[in-house]
């Protein structure tokens, strides 16, 4: 017994980053059982909810028989709408609101709320691109044609909508905490945005000076670009500017981020 106690080595302590990586991969399949498990239909909720979205929104163009929108066929025109501002929404949603559920995990020292609002914002970009690729693969065995023709700029315009989304719910994580009722102002806000984002019609049809005005909205923009990722021959606004996104995007990133550092306490004690 001597032996082995002196010649056995002692542990190597641990690199900052694998006990990050070891958070984040615990935190990941937990969020992940959670939002596909948490019930009997939850999975089946979870793709529903922007599949029903869609499908009632393309039933009634057809209804009033609106061919093509922009220069697209309505199906894609709504699709490729409808699924980035979902990405921005959900990912925002479901950061903003990562803090409680996960209040008890926080006793432990290597786990920070910043662990769990970004893996949920990646979980759930993960789920919402899962549900977009099969909604696409659906609407292509319906006769459409939904393969990108730019899929850089399609790219492009997602993931600065899920950076928008990060940056939101990192700053408004830290409001539902502090100011007790503003939950429901937050959800409130998502419907109006839903109107002057262009998800149902194309900005480039609106006239001067109102134009100007909604493209102050940052999601326009990405939903521009990934339109045109889609059909190059769409009538995008001529104003679209994606580094203006990425601008917005990344202000509200860091400014969540240091709202985050700056009610850390707060955050873990209440």
């Amino acid at each position: 017994m001597s032996t082995l106690l002196t010649t056995s080595e002692p542990r190597t302590p641990r690199s900052s980053w694998s006990i990050a990586m070891s958070v984040w991969k615990a935190l990941f399949l937990r969020e992940a059982l959670s939002r596909l498990f948490a019930s009997r239909t939850s999975w089946f909720w979870l793709f529903a909810e922007p599949v029903l979205h869609m499908a009632y929104l393309m039933f009634m163009f057809t209804v009033i028989r609106v061919r093509s929108v922009g220069g697209i066929e309505t199906g894609i025109f709504v699709l490729v709408g409808l699924i980035p501002f979902f990405l921005f929404r959900r990912v925002g949603t479901q950061v903003a609101n990562a803090v409680a559920p996960n209040r008890p995990l926080f006793a432990y020292r290597q786990v920070k709320p910043i662990d769990a609002l970004l893996v949920r914002g990646v979980l759930e970009a993960m789920l919402l691109l899962l549900i977009g690729a099969l909604v696409l693969f659906g609407a292509y065995l319906w006769g459409y044609k939904t393969m990108p023709a730019d899929p850089l700029a399609v790219a492009e315009g997602m993931f600065g909508l899920w950076l928008l989304g990060m940056g939101y719910g990192l700053i408004t994580s830290v409001a539902l905490e502090l100011v007790p009722g503003i939950g429901r102002l937050l959800g409130f806000i998502m419907m109006p945005l839903y109107f002057v984002s262009g998800v149902m019609y194309p900005i480039s049809r609106v006239p001067q000076p109102y134009r100007d005005w909604l493209l102050l909205n940052p999601i326009p923009h990405g939903l521009e670009s990934v339109r045109l990722g889609f059909a190059p021959y769409y009538h995008a606004v001529p104003e679209l500017d994606l580094a203006y996104l990425y601008e917005f995007a990344l202000v509200t990133v860091f400014l969540g981020l240091a709202l985050q550092r700056r009610f850390a306490r707060r955050l873990l004690a209440k």
